[in-house]
């Protein structure tokens, strides 16, 4: 008798200590959890900003590169009105012999 009382009680501290040991690393896993979900987050968060900052540089780029053409067609405007001034004050005498014919 006290052989087959010795294997059940051998079996129940294998069963008890298996689930002891089951419990502990589920545990382990569940605060593991958090920290790896936290640390998720943060990822999450770190790509986010860098892609509002890589958005913000893009557009801080075409902003200037609409500031220089403004620049620029302002320069060709200003160009435009000085060469309409000089050709109005040299007008064409035959321009002028048009005019003067349409205007009698």
């Amino acid at each position: 008798m006290s052989r087959p009382w010795a294997l059940v009680c051998l079996l129940l501290l294998i069963v008890f200590t298996s689930q002891f040991e089951w419990k502990q690393q589920y545990h382990s896993e569940i605060e593991a959890r958090p920290t790896t979900t936290s640390q998720k987050l943060k990822n999450i968060s770190q790509r986010e900003a860098s892609v509002k900052e890589k958005i913000i540089l893009s557009q801080e780029k075409n902003i200037q590169r609409l500031h220089e053409l403004v620049r620029s067609l302002r320069e060709q405007l200003v160009q435009c009105k000085a060469d309409s001034e000089v050709s109005n004050n040299n007008t064409n005498p035959l321009a002028e012999f048009y005019l003067n014919l349409s205007n009698s």
